[in-house]
């Protein structure tokens, strides 16, 4: 199984920049042709929210006119740049296939690792949350399929990562949501987003996983001194791989022209 995850796309409207000078529409499309040419193809996609520049319903619909290119189902879940409201009308029922209680929380059973979309949103807020309605939400979710290997997909990582910026913003029921994680050892990872880099740390018995930007990532500056600042780059995404061992291995790929690629063995026969 081969799940490609695309994250903090950050939409603006239509003919507009994000920031007012990087071009994600254009980045997400590069991500998408990529995508849609890898061997072997992937299952699906997931989108890790802040899809949107500022949650405006044409945002939304910009963003789902470039997604809907895909030749793979996707899923999406919300961000803090997101509006709820303007996600589910441009996206329930499919990228977005349920509601619970006004979140956006949905199971995805269809494959051999177990996908739960858990919507990690405060309106108005940067950070993230996982009041006591979600938690347990999850927590009936893991204890349907006790057994059954599971990814967790959420914008907000459960813990600090050494970037400044997103650091503050904090994530409220962090602990209640590591409580529910450590009571079942089929969690394979926690997929996320929202800091604009890729990292992987060990966490409450499992690994959370975070995704590059869409070609705005955030300085890394583990002083923690500095203002926040982003610089511009080519577009990533990542790709986990749930391989026939049931390991899931986690690749970054970045949308960039590369000279190559040279086989090694060709190499040392010139060399020679």
């Amino acid at each position: 199984m081969l799940i490609a995850h695309i994250s903090d796309t950050h939409i603006a409207g239509w003919n507009k920049k994000a920031y007012g000078i990087a071009p994600t529409a254009e980045n997400l499309s590069c991500c998408i042709d990529h995508i849609n040419q890898l061997k072997p193809e992937p299952d699906l996609v997931l989108v890790t929210g802040d899809i949107t520049y500022s949650g405006l319903l044409e945002e939304t619909e910009r963003a789902a006119s470039i997604l809907s290119q895909l030749r793979y189902p996707f899923y999406v879940i919300p961000g803090n740049h997101d509006d709820r409201s303007s996600l589910w009308s441009v996206f329930g029922g499919q990228a977005c296939p349920a509601m619970d209680q006004g979140f956006i929380n949905y199971v995805i059973d269809d494959y051999a690792l177990r996908l739960i979309g858990l919507d990690s949103t405060v309106p108005g807020e940067p950070g993230g949350e996982i009041c006591n309605a979600r938690a347990a939400w999850l927590d009936e979710r893991l204890a349907e399929s006790k057994t059954q290997p599971t990814a967790i997909f959420i914008h907000h990582p459960p813990l600090k990562c050494g970037v400044l910026e997103t650091d503050e913003d904090g994530f409220v029921g962090a602990e209640l949501l590591g409580d529910i994680v450590e009571k079942y050892t089929n969690i394979q990872s926690i997929l996320c987003g929202h800091i604009h880099l890729q990292a992987h740390a060990g966490w409450r018995g499992t690994v959370v996983s975070t995704a590059p930007s869409m070609g705005i990532p955030l300085v890394l500056d583990l002083t923690m001194e500095q203002p926040s600042r982003f610089s511009m780059d080519v577009p990533g995404y990542q790709l986990h791989y749930w391989s026939p061992e049931k390991n899931l291995i986690s690749h970054t790929v970045y949308v960039r022209k590369t000279d190559g690629p040279y086989l090694f063995e060709e190499l040392q026969e010139t060399d020679q």
